[in-house]
């Protein structure tokens, strides 16, 4: 593997670090966090176009196989993450909103918990439901 090789494969993840630094930096300056959060979309894009663009990222992992699968095995491979970072992305906006509703409720009438808490959790299925598809992919490859 050239050097050439190994900068690509390392310049997606050097994004996406180099994204979450920024974002941290940006709300401990007093950023809005909903400006932080379409950065963080936005660069999770630009991440995802590059992998689009350049396949041997995605699918440096599996040298051995031939050239032809090795695009088809980082598309799934991309699809995995997908998967997993929209519907983790997708929970955690749903917990977000639904918690403090949830202790607020719960504040108000103790009796309530059962219920404010169905709509935390169901927040938190997202996220699992899109690590089962993650897992269903990966093992179709695998």
């Amino acid at each position: 593997m050239s050097v050439f090789d190994f900068l690509f494969m390392a310049l997606p993840v050097v994004f996406l670090i180099a994204s979450v630094l920024i974002a941290v930096k940006a709300v401990s300056r007093g950023k809005s966090r909903k400006r932080t959060l379409m950065m963080q979309l936005a660069s999770f894009a630009a991440v995802f176009a590059i992998c689009m663009v350049c396949p041997f990222v995605a699918s440096a992992a599996s040298e051995t196989v031939e050239v032809a699968q090795q695009g088809s095995f980082g598309m799934a491979y991309i699809g995995a993450a997908a998967a997993t970072g929209l519907s983790c992305i997708g929970g955690g906006i749903a917990v977000g909103n639904a918690a403090p509703a949830a202790i607020g409720a719960t504040s108000e009438d103790p009796k309530a918990f059962g219920k404010a808490i169905i709509f935390v959790a169901l927040g938190e299925g997202i996220a699992l439901y899109g690590m089962l598809i993650s897992i269903m992919i990966l093992s179709k490859i695998g």
